[in-house]
């Protein structure tokens, strides 16, 4: 292994477990615990990497800015549309781009597939984020304070019989999402219409946007279901991937 290629395993592994011991890092990656001692004070010199009061290594504020001023680079939706392009294409659904603004998501794109059904929703509409596909699969990951700002509400409206209004399962249907790594709308804002929604998260780990497929076919438990739910994740750990985000080892 070269020592290009062990710094990069330090710096990765630094970013999927956060601050670790020197001896820690060594077992890990599997290298001599001389050689990462050395390493690590060769990435300090240069302002990669960190030690915390505790005397464990964390990625500097160098290296996050670096990150930073590289995916400020990004135009988003450029960078989506292509994915949308594909998922759109292998499931012959409409794919649909939307990022959060306070309570609510705004569309920003979608594609249309050759089949009978289009889903149409005009670039710029807004709809609230409780009891739509994206809308929640983006809620179950801003941070906490922005997702109390919609619980605490005890006036979520009902657009259809199947819309959560009910903060508390509102909540648990959230906690699911971010465990399960996506969402689903089963006719909770439009009668006849089902969807599954993924969020593209960045390197804080807080959503950005959410792609999801949207159609009048049901989408429940089944080979199929479990075929569009894996498409969709792995599309959406892809965009994320591209925005600085580091999966872990334990998710979906």
């Amino acid at each position: 292994m070269t020592g290009t290629r062990r710094i990069m395993d330090i710096a990765e592994l630094l970013a999927r477990q956060g601050p670790l011991g020197m001896r820690a890092i060594a077992r890990n990656l599997g290298i001599p615990a001389g050689t990462t001692h050395r390493l690590l004070h060769e990435l300090e010199a240069e302002r990669v990497v960190e030690r915390t009061e505790s005397g464990d290594w964390v990625l500097s504020s160098r290296l996050l800015h670096i990150s930073g001023v590289q995916l400020s680079r990004i135009r988003l939706p450029v960078l989506v549309r292509p994915f949308l392009e594909r998922v759109a294409l292998e499931t012959r659904e409409t794919a649909f781009f939307a990022i959060p603004s306070g309570e609510e998501i705004v569309y920003l794109d979608m594609v249309h597939t050759d089949m009978q059904v289009q889903l149409n929703v005009e670039l710029g509409a807004r709809r609230p984020m409780h009891c739509t596909g994206l809308g929640k699969a983006m809620l179950a990951n801003l941070a906490p304070a922005r997702q109390q700002v919609v619980l605490s509400r005890r006036d979520l409206p009902a657009f259809t019989p199947q819309t959560i209004t009910d903060p508390i399962l509102l909540s648990r249907e959230l906690d699911r999402i971010r465990l399960a790594g996506y969402a689903t709308d089963h006719e909770e804002i439009i009668p006849g219409v089902h969807c599954i929604a993924v969020p593209l998260l960045n390197h804080t780990r807080r959503a950005v946007g959410a792609i999801s497929i949207a159609g009048t076919s049901p989408k429940s438990d089944g080979e199929r279901f479990e075929a569009l739910v894996d498409l969709m994740r792995e599309i959406g750990v892809e965009v994320s991937s591209r925005l600085g985000y580091v999966a872990t080892a334990t998710e979906p």
